[in-house]
């Protein structure tokens, strides 16, 4: 029994997770989606794969299909600082489900949905990932100058 508890706890503490998704617009009609996630040390690269529900926009793994209606429209791919980046064209009005899904051999795969509505989209810019990632932080910089009373002459 205690060599199963081990294995079962070494397996949560090793699987990779999902940290954050988040999205923005790219032209008028496009989304740009990243999901950050968090790998163990020493981990072979993950296989990343964006769904709506069954079906498959796209992914990294060549084992899996593109879901035909999708082959122009979307691309997945892996980029440095474990980001999953997803392009998706043609939008469609309303709001539209995206989950992102990252998988390493043998282990589980964690995944993270979010809601997209394109009337609420922000273009793609260092500031709207700012405010969309670290809102935070940047309210830290902007009332920094008002908590250290500055004086600017």
């Amino acid at each position: 029994m205690l060599l199963f508890t081990t294995i079962l706890l070494f397996g949560f503490a090793s699987a990779q997770k999902v940290i954050q998704l988040s999205y923005c617009s790219v032209g008028e009609n496009h989304l740009r989606m990243d999901c950050k996630y968090a790998l163990p040390q020493e981990s072979p690269e993950p296989f990343c794969k964006y769904t709506q529900g069954e079906r498959l926009l796209d992914t990294t793994n060549p084992d899996e299909e593109q879901h035909a209606p999708f082959k122009n429209r979307a691309k997945a791919r892996l980029f440095p600082g474990n980001i999953c980046r997803l392009l998706f064209k043609n939008l469609p009005n309303g709001k539209s489900n995206f989950t992102c899904n990252i998988k390493q051999a043998e282990s589980a795969t964690a995944t993270k949905t979010s809601v997209v509505e394109k009337m609420l989209l922000l273009p793609c810019s260092a500031w709207s990932v700012l405010l969309q990632s670290c809102s935070g932080l940047m309210l830290t910089f902007m009332t920094l100058p008002v908590l250290l009373e500055t004086h600017w002459q």
